[in-house]
């Protein structure tokens, strides 16, 4: 392969394998192939569509954000995580009003942009029978057609992703064959530089895009492409920093996230702070999750609700290590042959799981984490198999049933979820806004609904999943609650003079006590009583203070006490 070219410039003369048949296919089947895959994802999209709030909740917490962006400006500025999709979607609430469906409708536009972007920007930097499944994958794959409907940061983030591989692609080839001469390139690179920006402020874990940047510049010794790059940023970075300081009197996108990531358990203050040795840790265990579990359940290979006798860190310890293996040698076989593009693409990818799993606490465990990376990961797997298989033999039945197995089950996946979708949104679109939720959630969204209708607009009431009772209240503001509070060190509950004087300190008039399952398929499995733990000590000292005044529901109810002070 010649330095920067592309993998695939014409049709093989006189193929001799499958693989040389196959790109020939491809080739000539280009565009076809391209709008179909772009029908197929909006088909399963629509299929797959979800009209109501996900029980994770995040994407409630962005909704909610950007209505406080629209309605209680200046004074708020979102710091959850990273601002720009909570700033988006106040955009689009000033200007269309707070309208869930059109809020997803955009997430799948995002989406079918990204897959586009993706297309474009890496067409040709690899093999076709590499570039197909992953391709297929990103178009097909039931997670990301989950969030191609919900307002997540995923939808969002593949698009933007896509943006920076575009302009990144174009700087190297741009620079490969003019050198960097600022004046004429100008606009390109600070198309780079807003790329980076925009990535880098929806995902706190992309914020490694510019040092990934910097490193790859570095590598090939272009210190003057470097110190481009980073002035492309800064040029769109410092002017950002300086609105929202003015504006908001807002810290940065970190700070907000800091102190709970350095923790731990995100849940439980009280148990300090992690050492050196539990972020060590940390990586270890998130290897092992998101490798070696969520990997391959995207993949459909893995059963999702399996359940191991073993601890689920030993459990896919094997398989991570030889994943990883893969993964680093498909990145070495590629930097070897100068594939400048696929080499900043693995960079940043994976600067980006090693941060996250190195900063995220191992009980999240939420597969979008991964997600996100797995495109470019599963391009540096194939890629290995392919090298060591480009030959005419048995390897290449090998490969391409491994390849026809995972986007069999991939496509077979997202097919039968979809399917079963489509009763429900049907339902949901027609007014049934509860419809597809389990019994415990319909009464908790009820009874939000319920003190958004019925309590005095000056009520504020605590919610174990505040955001979402957001929603479904209509816009009314709940106090959250994520864990026990004034916690007594023997009891593990919360002290109850001192819960009763938090309350009050911060205005609290009601507390909504839930049902909500541990385990979404079973209601016996117990419920999440971290509201209880802190109910339950002041209701055994000062009965008199809590007046029961609404139940949602027979069974898993939510029930609705009053604070009397």
């Amino acid at each position: 392969m010649s330095k920067d070219k592309k993998v695939v410039t014409s049709v093989i003369k006189n193929p001799k394998t499958f693989y040389d048949k196959f790109e020939n296919w491809a080739a000539k089947n280009d565009k076809k192939l391209f709008y179909f895959l772009i029908t197929l994802s909006l088909f399963l999209s629509f299929i797959s569509f979800n009209a109501r709030i996900s029980e994770a909740h995040d994407d409630a917490l962005y909704l909610e954000g950007g209505w406080r962006f629209v309605h209680e400006f200046p004074n708020y500025f979102y710091t959850q995580n990273a601002p720009l999709y909570p700033l988006f979607l106040g955009l689009l609430i000033k200007i269309m009003g707070f309208k869930l469906i059109i809020f997803k409708l955009f997430s799948v536009l995002f989406n079918v942009l990204g897959f586009v972007l993706f297309y474009k920007a890496l067409k040709n930097k690899v093999p076709a029978i590499v570039f197909v499944p992953v391709l297929i994958f990103r178009a097909t794959n039931h997670l990301i057609m989950y969030y191609a409907s919900m307002t997540f940061t995923e939808a969002f983030y593949f698009f933007l992703q896509g943006v920076f591989f575009y302009y990144a692609v174009k700087v190297i080839e741009t620079v490969a064959k003019d050198g960097v001469n600022i004046k004429p390139q100008l606009k390109l690179w600070l198309m780079l530089g807003v790329s980076m920006f925009l990535i880098s402020t929806v995902k706190s874990s992309a914020s490694v895009v510019v040092p990934a940047v910097l490193l790859f510049f570095i590598i090939y010794k272009n210190y003057k492409a470097a110190g481009v790059s980073l002035l492309a940023y800064l040029a769109i970075k410092i002017p950002y920093e300086a609105i929202v300081r003015s504006t908001w009197n807002a810290p940065n996108q970190f700070n907000g996230q800091s102190k709970i990531l350095l923790q731990k358990d995100p849940y439980n203050a009280s148990l300090g702070n992690d050492d050196a040795a539990g972020f060590v840790q940390r990586f270890f265990d998130n290897c092992n999750l998101y490798i070696g579990k969520r990997f391959y359940q995207l993949l459909g290979w893995r059963d999702e609700n399996f359940v191991t006798q073993k601890t689920q860190f030993e459990e896919y310890g094997f398989v991570t290590i030889i994943t990883i293996a893969i993964i680093a040698i498909g990145f070495w076989l590629l930097f070897k042959q100068k594939n400048k593009v696929m080499v900043l693409v693995a960079l940043y990818t994976g600067a980006q799981a090693l941060l996250s799993f190195i900063i995220l606490q191992a009980r999240w465990d939420q597969a979008r984490i991964i997600l996100v990376c797995m495109p470019v990961f599963l391009m540096l797997m194939l890629y290995a198999c392919y090298y060591f298989t480009n030959k005419p033999g048995f390897g290449q039945t090998i490969y391409i049933v491994l390849i026809v197995l995972m986007v069999g089950s991939v496509c077979i996946a997202s097919l039968k979820r979809g399917v079963a979708n489509v009763p429900i949104v049907m339902k949901n679109l027609k007014g049934d806004n509860y419809y597809g939720y389990t019994p415990d959630w319909q009464n908790f969204l009820k009874c939000s609904e319920w003190c958004a209708d019925s309590l005095p607009p000056t009520s504020l009431v605590v919610s174990r999943k505040a955001p979402m009772s957001f929603v479904y209240g209509k816009g009314k503001k709940f106090f959250p609650i994520y864990s026990v509070i004034k916690k007594d060190s023997l009891t593990e509950q919360s002290n109850p003079d001192s819960a009763l004087a938090f309350f009050q300190k911060n205005k609290v008039t009601h507390v909504m006590l839930g049902s909500l399952r541990l385990d979404p398929n079973n209601a016996n499995a117990g419920f999440i009583n971290t509201v209880h733990n802190i109910m339950q000590p002041i209701a055994q000292k000062y009965p008199q203070k809590l007046k029961l005044v609404h139940t949602q529901g027979q069974f898993e109810e939510t029930q609705v006490y009053q604070i009397i002070y």
